[in-house]
């Protein structure tokens, strides 16, 4: 599947090869830009802020994986004697998973759970992320679907086990800044007293 992948690329026009290109780099600043709107829509309530920085934070958690396991299995890139779109990674640049494809799903995934609204743009936006990761001849197909598997399952769990977490505290931080203790104005009597507290007198 990747030699016909890698074979399609190569007879592809000049305009296809390039949005392959860009968009296999471009995608991920796509989603980082994503992750900035949502904080900025998200930034007027402290609860909606909490869940809004699930998504960077379950993306960041992904690609940690995905290095440390990058680390363990070592696959070899396989572009490494092959003509591609792209320059091959130098050599213990591993190729599974695909931290593209990772750090896209994680995103795409946490995005869709943030927001629902964005799920029918992010989701396909992250298929097409993994896809362009072989066209350029930079992973296997296999890298692909364990980059997107990892990427999706983490943003999955950080939701499930600490969106409730981080909005607790975001709700009980707002309550306690709302039962901060004020000092009353003086009630002023026309007539030329004052009623309140007053200061001391001078002496």
């Amino acid at each position: 599947m990747y030699d016909d992948i890698v074979k399609l690329a190569g007879e592809s026009p000049s305009w296809l090869q390039a949005t392959g290109i860009l968009f296999t780099e471009a995608g991920l600043l796509a989603f980082a830009a994503l992750f900035a709107w949502l904080l900025w829509r998200a930034r007027t309530s402290p609860v909606r802020l909490a869940v809004a920085l699930l998504p960077p934070a379950a993306t960041a958690i992904a690609y940690l994986i995905s290095e440390g396991v990058k680390s363990v299995i070592q696959e070899d890139r396989p572009c490494r004697h092959l003509v591609t779109l792209v320059e091959c990674p130098p050599t213990g640049d591993w190729s599974l998973p695909s931290n593209h494809s990772t750090i896209a799903a994680a995103a795409a995934v946490g995005l869709a759970l943030a927001w629902r609204r964005l799920a029918p743009w992010v989701l396909p936006g992250a298929l097409l992320m993994g896809f362009s990761r072989v066209f350029v001849g930079a992973h296997y197909p296999h890298d692909v679907l364990a980059g997107l598997v990892l990427g999706s399952v983490t943003a999955w769990l950080v939701f499930r086990y600490l969106k409730g977490p981080a909005t607790g505290i975001a709700r009980r931080l707002t309550a306690h800044a709302g039962d901060a203790p004020t000092q009353p104005m003086p009630k002023v009597d026309l007539r030329g007293g004052s009623k309140g507290p007053l200061l001391p007198p001078r002496r």
